[in-house]
């Protein structure tokens, strides 16, 4: 007997991907094989998304939260190697459905691991510029010291 997908993680999944399409600059919709319709930028994949009518699955690129991801329910490495480069695949066969503000801010963390930097720079808020160093300031600011006259040696001298 087939399982039956639940509903919740089903509309999860479009959300994710109209979520994906709205929000991220230069993100399309890629198909390599069927059954999947994946997120991408720049031709690279940022999410795996299952197809509609297919049991909902997931999977991202997740290089600094990938052990949180690997520690929920349904959550394994991603096949094929990916694993190894933080890729993290997640079914929602069992029902088990993460919170959806976590998958939205694993998408964006998947995105801009796989997007040029300038692609979601523009996206973000303005953050204060740093100092390259903190160095103090001096208490009062230095004079030139007065240049003394060089000495020119006559011809005569030579």
């Amino acid at each position: 007997m087939a399982t039956k997908r639940p509903p919740a993680a089903a509309k999860l999944v479009e959300h994710l991907r109209a979520l994906g399409l709205q929000r991220y600059p230069g993100a399309h919709l890629k198909s390599p094989w069927p059954g999947h319709s994946d997120l991408a930028v720049n031709d690279k994949t940022f999410a795996y998304l299952s197809a509609p009518g297919d049991p909902p699955h997931v999977s991202m690129k997740l290089p600094l939260s990938c052990s949180i991801a690997l520690s929920l329910p349904g959550s394994e490495p991603t096949a094929y190697g990916l694993g190894k480069s933080g890729w993290v695949s997640m079914s929602f066969d069992t029902g088990a459905v993460p919170p959806v503000e976590l998958l939205e801010s694993w998408l964006d963390e998947s995105y801009r691991a796989q997007a040029r930097r300038s692609c979601w720079r523009s996206s973000m808020p303005p953050t204060p510029r740093r100092r390259r160093r903190d160095r103090a300031l001096p208490a009062s600011p230095r004079r030139a010291r007065p240049r003394r006259p060089r000495s020119v040696a006559s011809p005569a001298d030579v």
